[in-house]
Formats: structure tokens, C-alpha cells, sequence
């Protein structure tokens, strides 16, 4: 570790916009310092996209096991070994962290320093080490990349219970007997279907009146006859009242209009959205503001109301996904070391939901374009019709896509299918290269390929008129 505190950036957090951005600052020859209060990498390394998708991987391994007799194939007794899983994502994660920290460790002019940060004041950082030390760092410039965390809800009789989280699901040792899923969002939703495909009975309680309620109506009905068809069971328009232990079970009730019931589990997943690790940052001290969700306030260069500092990822509120968090970073290395004019302004956010089948998307929804007045066209079409899909006796689900009535461009994609996200990818690629659907509709795809699909999808317009 080089000798001084005062640095020309600090970052506090190692996630994915923190970690590129102190190794590019540092080669670009900025003395950089790297804090980090628990694990390199963040929460997509550590909870969040390298171990739960590296789960449902054998999750989907054991779906297909099951469904062998649709392919002609009879296997024997399927059995899942959850410490094995376990073991599996453990390494994983382990391979990826200490890869980035390996990286790190090697890069000049850069430190990082292990222990909790919170501002003293104006670009000064004060970090309590891991030995119970502190260090105080100042700089020229702050980068905050603290990330976020599980929400825990106002519900009665939840700290009397051993409940889970995104985090602590994934260290089970054994497939629970029963699964209650408290959320109808993203989390709760590839947690409860990878569970139920280990072996679990699981109930997914929604207070909405659909799955997913940012997406359009029809595709949180599909998502929703699909988890069905896997087997679980989903309460919409239910609201949690009070849980409690009662022996080895725990008890949930739930009230939907004037019904009250309690559901019986054996374990509980909180899977309620996420909250910013703000509170213990001293954010007056730098003259930060929040919003009254807690989430650092910034502009679409991601400057905050006090002069050089910075905030980037999930912490500054907005779309909670690995991929803007490194755009994030690029914008401010756009900015700071290429002396651009880089901006969160018109960026396109692609996002894939790792259900199976998966769901992709991006650009404006079908409800949200109509809200904005947009003279729209809509093209649907299930994956029933996709050759590929067919073939792979994989044809849960439907394409959707938005297209401009005056322009023909596409402003919007929903991919529910096969590979979903990788198809909505090669759409998102069009969106930015201005293709119209026309263009995609008369272009030759190889066959037998997902991506002809495309093809029939702009062929499928619901008014008919093209």
C-alpha cells in the first residue's frame, strides 16, 4: 500500500462500476485508493447474478432430467444433492472474486483498503479497518458504488422468525419441504421456480393483482400460467398480515379483499425489492442528498449536489442491474479521462428475468408507450411458431414487440421464450442501429436458428393491416 491518505479518487465499493472505474483512474495515473467493506465484486459477483444463475442452472438440469420421457429417454430416480449445488455456486463465486481481486492487487497506484467507509466530511472518508483501526483518506474526487441490500418489510411477528433472503437462501444445505415466497417481482420469482425444480412446494404471495407489475398485463399472465404449469401455487392480490413459528412450521397469514387465511412452510423467502446502503455513509457530511427512499440523488453525468463526488450503480436509485452499473463507469471514464460529454440520456436498459423460460427486455412496453401517446403497432406471436423452439420441444411463451406507426422503427421488445434474452439482444441491436421491422422481417436468418423467428414475429402484427 503506498504511504500518504490523500489520493486524487477514492471509491467506496468494489462493485461492477467501482472496480473497473479505480483500475482505469489508477492507469491512467490517478493515485487511487478502493474501498471495500466486505467482498470484491459486489453484490453481482457475490448474491446476486454469478450464484443464482449459476443455481438455476441446476435447477433447469433437473427439469430437463424430469421431462426425459418427452425426448424418449426414461432416466431413473432423480434425486438433488443440495449441498452439491451449493458447493458448485460456492465455487464459482470463489473463482470469479478472487480473479477481480488478483487484478486489483496488481494494479499500480491503486489500493484497496478492506473496512466500512462513512464521509467525515467534504471529499474525506473515514474507513474502520478490519482490526478495529480507522484510517481517514481524503481526495479530489469521491466515487460511491455502495450498492444495495434485501429489503426487510413492516410485517408483524418477522423478526420472530427465521426467515430468508436473496442471500441466505442460497446457503441451504437441504431443499425445503415448502417454500413461501413473500414477492411477486424478479427475485421471487427465480427463486420460487428454481426451488420448486429442486424439489420444493412453493407458494409465491403477491399483494399486486399480477406477477411483475412493471410489465404489460398479458405477459405477467404468461409468466404466471407458466410457473403454474411448473406447480406453484400463486396468491395474487394477497397482503401478508402477521407470520410466526409454530414448532418446525412457520405460519403465514394472508388477507385477500375480505378472505383471511394462513399458509403453513417450512421456510420463508423475503423477496420484497432492496433498499441503498446509504444510512451508514454520513452522507451530510459531504453534503450528499438522497431521496426519500434513501437513494443518492445525481444528474444524468451521475454527479451528486456536492462538487466531485460522484455516485454510480445501484445506489443512486433508477434500473438495479449489473450492466448500467459498468455503463455507469463508462460514462465516467468517458467524461473524466477522455474529456467526453457522457450521459445516462436515452440508454437503452436490456434486462433478462433468469425463469425459465427466460424472459427479455427492453425499450418501452406496450403500456408505456400507449401512456406516452406513441401511434403505435404491436406484433405478437408465440413461441409455438418458432421452428427451433419446436424442434427442442421448448414452446412456452411469446414474443412482443412495439413498433412506430410512422416510422416503422421498433421502440420496445418482450421476449418470454427459449433463450429469451439472447433473442431480445439481437433486437436491442436493431433498436440501436435503426433498423426497421420491415428490414428484420425480409432478412434471411439461417435455419433452423432462434433468430428467424424475427422473421414471423414482424409478419404477426395484431391489427393486421400490414
Amino acid at each position: 500500500m503506498s504511504s500518504g491518505n490523500h489520493y486524487r479518487g477514492i471509491i467506496i465499493g468494489s462493485g461492477q462500476g467501482g472496480t473497473p472505474l479505480s483500475k482505469a483512474l489508477a492507469n491512467a495515473g490517478w493515485r487511487t485508493a478502493l474501498v471495500e467493506r466486505e467482498h470484491v465484486g459486489g453484490t453481482c459477483v457475490n448474491e446476486g447474478c454469478t450464484p443464482t444463475k449459476t443455481m438455476v442452472a441446476s435447477g433447469r438440469v433437473a427439469y430437463l432430467t424430469h421431462r426425459g420421457a418427452d425426448y424418449g429417454v426414461r432416466p431413473g430416480r432423480v434425486t438433488v444433492d443440495m449441498k452439491r449445488v451449493r458447493t458448485r455456486k460456492r465455487n464459482i463465486v470463489k473463482l470469479f472474486r478472487n480473479g477481480s481481486q488478483k487484478h486489483i492487487e496488481e494494479t499500480k497506484s491503486l489500493d484497496l483498503i478492506f473496512g466500512e467507509a462513512a464521509f467525515a466530511g467534504p471529499k474525506s472518508v473515514r474507513v474502520l479497518l478490519k482490526n478495529g483501526s480507522e484510517r481517514t483518506l481524503t481526495a479530489d474526487q469521491v466515487f460511491i458504488n455502495a450498492g444495495c441490500r434485501p429489503a426487510v418489510p413492516s410485517l408483524e411477528g418477522l423478526g420472530d422468525v427465521p426467515f430468508l433472503d436473496s442471500t441466505s437462501i442460497m446457503e441451504l444445505a437441504a431443499v425445503p419441504k415448502h417454500l413461501l415466497v413473500l414477492g411477486g417481482g424478479y427475485v421471487g420469482l427465480e427463486f420460487g421456480q428454481l426451488f420448486r425444480r429442486l424439489g420444493s412446494k412453493v407458494t409465491i404471495v403477491q399483494s399486486g393483482d399480477q406477477l411483475l407489475a412493471r410489465e404489460d398485463a398479458d405477459l405477467a399472465e404468461e409468466v404466471a400460467a407458466i410457473l403454474k404449469q411448473d406447480g406453484i401455487t400463486i396468491l395474487l392480490s394477497s397482503k401478508a398480515e402477521r407470520v410466526r413459528k409454530a414448532g418446525k412450521e412457520i405460519k403465514l397469514t394472508v388477507r385477500s379483499g375480505k378472505n383471511v387465511r394462513t399458509i403453513s412452510g417450512s421456510h420463508l423467502l423475503v423477496a420484497t425489492g432492496r433498499v441503498p446502503n446509504t444510512e451508514k455513509l454520513n452522507l451530510a457530511a459531504a453534503g450528499v442528498s438522497t431521496d426519500n427512499r434513501g437513494f443518492i440523488k445525481t444528474n444524468s453525468k451521475l454527479e451528486t449536489d456536492a462538487e466531485g463526488v460522484y455516485a454510480l450503480g445501484d445506489i443512486k436509485g433508477g434500473p438495479a442491474f449489473t450492466h448500467i452499473s459498468y455503463d455507469d463507469f463508462r460514462i465516467l471514464r468517458t467524461n473524466l479521462l477522455e474529456k467526453g460529454s457522457a450521459s445516462t440520456d436515452g440508454r437503452l436498459v436490456p434486462y433478462t428475468m433468469y425463469i425459465d423460460p427466460q424472459l427479455g427486455r427492453v425499450g418501452l412496453s406496450e403500456a408505456e408507450a400507449r401512456a406516452q401517446n406513441k401511434n403505435i403497432r404491436v406484433a405478437k406471436m408465440p413461441m409455438s411458431y418458432v421452428a427451433r423452439a419446436l424442434e427442442v420441444d421448448e414452446t412456452r411463451g411469446f414474443m412482443k414487440a412495439v413498433v412506430d406507426l410512422e416510422n416503422d422503427q421498433i421502440l420496445g421488445v418482450a421476449v418470454l421464450g427459449i433463450e429469451g434474452g439472447e433473442i431480445m439482444t439481437q433486437l436491442q441491436l436493431a433498436m440501436m442501429g435503426k433498423l426497421s421491422s420491415t428490414v428484420l422481417r425480409e432478412a434471411v436468418f439461417a435455419h433452423p436458428t432462434l433468430a428467424e423467428s424475427l422473421n414471423n414475429l414482424f409478419g404477426n402484427f395484431q391489427d393486421k393491416k400490414r
